[in-house]
């Protein structure tokens, strides 16, 4: 084969993979702006002021809106009791997002040339920013303590699902009181089976605080297995209570934690069922909801809990009795993270 033959090669190799790339593109351009334009059907948006104080407006939920639209992704409300009502979308974007007491948590994307960033940012009840802190890697769980003085989050820093094994995270708590930041919960001392415990493969995420902002509880991975884990701030300890707890949420009066389990026999990308322990007794009743959910769940009052569950434009919203009875009900639908406020 002559030069010129092996370079003409070439030169229409470049040109294809080119116009493969270009048509990537255009693709991915069309689909982001398929996402800006509103559904028939769905529901209705509009802008408007949204307030995290917790006595602006009765009981109302905030959640991230996913549905399509001018105001996708943006932290909205409705009344708690008329979820289906229209949103008022607040033009502040979240990933991931949770409020209490008149603070925020709001993960955020931060578009790049080559890649997104990402960072948390601290709300006050009027949505302006108070401190924003890089984050390592994609956003998945964000959580404030009931007293509204701690933020916690949990970023993937490597993989992107729950489900298998091989990925690795990073969850940090910071206290809005003093602006400790603590970076990452693995700096804790880990006492496990009444020993402490150290090892490369420890990741921690799904934090949850208790009333008295003092300690959390939250999941721990090392060895292959998962721990509910009891963590002491001032202490700078997490203990080990329990196998094969994730997501821990804590009730608004401390005694119960619903958390996702992995159950025997179901497949391998969808292996959770929703479960509530009772702390005092270690009584484990399974809830009523019996698809997999990948989510921390959300008290809405002392009975009931939401979570998301995918759905046709990213997630939909679902609750179901904490108690093991009932059947699950649409919540929302194209909602994702909520938080009751009021």
């Amino acid at each position: 084969m002559t030069l010129q033959r092996r370079l003409l090669i070439l030169l229409v190799a470049v040109v294809v993979l080119g116009g493969v790339a270009a048509a990537a593109v255009l693709r991915a351009g069309a689909r982001a702006d398929e996402k800006n334009q509103e559904q028939a059907g769905g529901p209705r948006v509009t802008p408007g002021r949204v307030s995290l104080a917790p006595d602006a407006g009765g009981r109302r939920l905030v959640f991230r809106n996913m549905a399509w639209g001018p105001h996708r992704d943006e932290l909205a409300t409705v009344p708690a009791d008329h979820p289906d009502a229209p949103r008022t979308a607040s033009g502040v974007s979240c990933l991931r997002l949770y409020a209490a007491a008149g603070t925020g948590i709001c993960l955020q994307a931060v578009k790049g040339g080559v890649q997104d960033s990402y960072r948390a940012v601290v709300l006050d009840a009027s949505l302006r920013e108070v401190s924003a802190h890089p984050l390592a890697g994609i956003p998945t769980r964000a959580r404030v303590s009931p007293g509204g003085h701690l933020t916690a989050w949990t970023v993937f820093v490597g993989g992107d699902s729950y489900a298998g094994t091989d990925f690795s995270t990073r969850t940090s708590v910071l206290d809005l009181r003093t602006g400790r930041l603590e970076a990452s919960l693995e700096d804790f001392t880990i006492r496990k089976d009444g020993h402490d415990h150290k090892a490369a493969d420890v990741n921690f995420w799904g934090v949850t605080f208790t009333p008295d902002e003092k300690g959390f509880y939250a999941t721990l991975a090392t060895g292959g297995k998962t721990y509910l884990v009891r963590g002491d701030l001032d202490a700078r300890t997490v203990t080990t209570l329990r196998e094969n707890v994730e997501c821990p949420s804590l009730s608004p009066d401390g005694t119960r934690i619903v958390f996702k389990k992995r159950v025997e026999g179901r497949p391998a990308e969808a292996p959770w069922q929703l479960h509530a322990l009772d702390l005092a007794t270690g009584t484990e009743t399974p809830l009523a909801e019996e698809r997999s959910v990948d989510d921390q769940a959300v008290w809405l009052d002392d009975r009931t809990v939401a979570y998301a569950l995918p759905g046709d434009f990213g997630a939909d919203l679902y609750s179901v009795p904490a108690d093991g009875s009932g059947s699950p009900a649409r919540l929302m639908d194209s909602a994702l993270a909520p938080a009751l406020l009021g």
